[in-house]
């Protein structure tokens, strides 16, 4: 199944099968490495002092605010 759809995305495409997979695995390699940094980056703030954590129930208490916030003005 995995083969008919990589074969039609790539027909569909005007590549070769290997080329269409290729290019695929570069943009995920990419993304990934993107992804890493970024972490790495949040990383190094947290444990510098930069940013400071906050609770996972005071985040989901400051979404459950702005939403309310968001209906009540109508926007």
């Amino acid at each position: 199944e995995l083969q008919a759809q990589l074969d039609k995305l790539a027909s569909d495409a005007g590549q070769r099968t290997d080329e269409l997979v290729r290019d695929v695995m570069a943009g995920y390699v990419h993304e990934v490495a993107h992804v890493r940094e970024t972490l790495d980056r949040r990383y190094d703030d947290i444990k510098s002092g930069k940013v400071q954590l906050i609770d996972g129930e005071e985040a989901f208490v400051r979404l459950r605010a702005k939403s309310e916030a968001r209906r009540n003005s109508g926007a």
